[in-house]
């Protein structure tokens, strides 16, 4: 399974990124995908989740300002940015996983990678797309 993330870039505060993560080879029609956001010197943490059968959730900084979505002909992803803040900025990685891994639980913690692997119930990662923000 491929996971390919594209969309980053530069915007001021305040500004909107649409995200996408392509995802190929994934035969399950029952799963979990994530987007995680990775700030400079800080662990991975999960920021908008959707599940097979279309449920999201957020972690409450991102409520009302972030929108994850999919396009399941396409086999992609995608993460609408509202009102970029500069603690924002980091690399934004897709995850696939199980649609057991898609709980709001998974905002309330931080999965410490093993060996450089992250966790979080997700299968496969992606390798991230840029986003800085800037004042």
């Amino acid at each position: 399974v491929q996971l390919v993330e594209s969309g980053g870039g530069s915007v001021q505060v305040g500004g909107s990124l649409k995200l996408s993560c392509t995802a190929s080879s994934y035969t399950s029609s029952s799963y979990c995908m994530g987007w995680f956001h990775q700030a400079p010197g800080k662990e991975r943490e999960a920021v908008a989740i959707i599940d097979s059968d279309g449920s999201t959730d957020y972690a409450d900084s991102g409520k009302g300002l972030f929108t994850i979505s999919q396009d399941k002909a396409k086999r992609t992803l995608y993460l609408q940015m509202n009102n970029l803040k500069p603690e924002e900025t980091g690399m934004y990685y897709c995850a696939i996983g199980g649609q057991e891994a898609c709980v709001s639980t998974i905002f309330d913690y931080i999965d410490y990678p093993i060996d450089g692997i992250y966790g979080y119930g997700m299968n496969y990662w992606g390798r991230g797309t840029l986003v800085n923000i800037s004042s």
